[in-house]
């Protein structure tokens, strides 16, 4: 199965009410180039990820275990050098001068590359 082309989804506004570590990282996203393969389902993720975060943030006591899912919904996003290299995609900047989501191409490993075409890695 492969994306259809076509319009990118919208992407919906940080809330006003997030903390403002929440409102950044969501904000962060739309320049990340990962965010070019986003989908709806990833962006409505992406909004309930940093809802989770702000309110962990924003609560007297912070709870640990939120924390760690909040840490592991970032990595389903691929929102982290580590997380990406784990699943074996590498972003590269073409020039530093150029709008990072049209400059940054998606790059996949060469072992990645070689078993999607049934070689060995």
């Amino acid at each position: 199965m492969t994306a259809s082309a076509g319009k990118a989804p919208a992407v919906p506004r940080a809330s006003g009410d997030w903390h403002p570590i929440a409102a950044r990282w969501f904000r962060s996203l739309k320049e990340s180039g990962q965010a070019q393969f986003y989908e709806a389902s990833d962006w409505s993720t992406a909004y309930y990820i940093a809802e989770a975060m702000s309110r962990n943030l924003q609560q007297g006591k912070f709870s640990a275990q939120l924390f760690q899912s909040v840490l592991s919904g970032m990595t389903d996003l691929l929102t982290t050098e580590g997380a990406r290299r784990r699943a074996r995609v590498e972003l590269e900047r073409l020039d530093q001068g150029e709008d990072p989501r049209e400059a940054a191409h998606l790059v996949l490993m060469e072992q990645y590359r070689q078993a999607a075409e049934g070689g060995s890695a």
